[in-house]
């Protein structure tokens, strides 16, 4: 076997980027993946055509690329077992909380970027803040985001630390946003709609205020003001949130996000 991108892990995340990659032209045969469970191989090789394999071997030898998709808790015994085929390979971890210095002394590598992404890359609509250690090359930063951008947008940082703020704003967000829809739906229906009928308002008001905000250069806060009128509704709702400490509370919560992405890379340091 010849591929030129391996997947170690063929979890969720892992399958976005091989159907995105896969869209944007990358053929199958050029895809290897090493995942543990049955299940996921049969269905990764069902879905996409790529050859996936249980364990790792010397066919990653051929791999320019390691995209590490795997939980924080197996990282290690997995890059035991995988660095020894992939002593040339560029390495782009999705994996949260472990730090780029552990993962270098765990591959042996100079050669790394870390990733957080987003379920939205599911639908190519996803976001990944990035970071990448000294010897990663122009051209290596260039092949990782080639792989990402196959699902969605990117965003290189200087700092590593910030990706710990990526984590809690961005990598996490999603749930965030469908824990509001949630509300405004649970709301609605106590208004007197149908559940149905709540959750298609609630989904078209935050897919249209997004795109609104996307297309416009003011402010959010500039967007806000535009739809409160003083002593209307959305004062009324605004007012409630602000005495009951809605945004505090929303900013302490990612801050709480943030905090457990710091202690994952100081659980999981090499």
């Amino acid at each position: 076997m010849s591929h030129s991108i391996a997947f170690i892990g063929g979890g969720q995340m892992a399958g976005a980027l091989i159907g995105g990659l896969i869209k944007r032209g990358t053929l199958a045969a050029d895809i290897a993946v090493v995942e543990p469970f049955a299940g996921a191989r049969d269905e990764l090789m069902a879905r996409y055509g790529v050859q996936a394999q249980a364990a790792p071997g010397p066919f990653l030898q051929a791999c320019a690329l390691v995209v590490w998709a795997v939980k924080p808790q197996t990282f290690k015994d997995a890059a035991a077992a995988t660095q020894s085929h992939t002593p040339q390979a560029l390495h782009l971890s999705v994996a949260a909380g472990i730090r780029s210095d552990t993962l270098a002394q765990w591959l042996h590598s100079e050669r790394i970027v870390r990733a957080m992404p987003n379920t939205p890359a599911l639908i190519a609509q996803g976001i990944s803040g990035l970071f990448a250690r000294k010897g990663v090359s122009d051209a290596d930063k260039a092949r990782v985001a080639q792989v990402l951008e196959s699902t969605g947008q990117t965003l290189w940082l200087q700092d590593e630390a910030q990706i710990d703020a990526v984590t809690a704003l961005s990598g996490s967000g999603p749930a965030y946003v469908f824990y509001f829809l949630e509300a405004m739906r649970d709301a609605g229906v106590a208004m007197g709609l149908t559940p149905a009928q709540a959750y298609q308002l609630a989904l078209a008001t935050f897919s249209g205020a997004t795109a609104l905000a996307a297309a416009s250069a003011d402010a959010p806060e500039m967007l806000r003001q535009r739809v409160t009128s003083k002593g209307g509704t959305t004062f009324a709702a605004l007012t409630s949130m602000e005495a009951d400490g809605v945004k505090a509370s929303f900013i302490a919560a990612m801050q709480a996000a943030q905090q457990r992405g710091q202690e994952l890379g100081d659980e999981f340091g090499a």
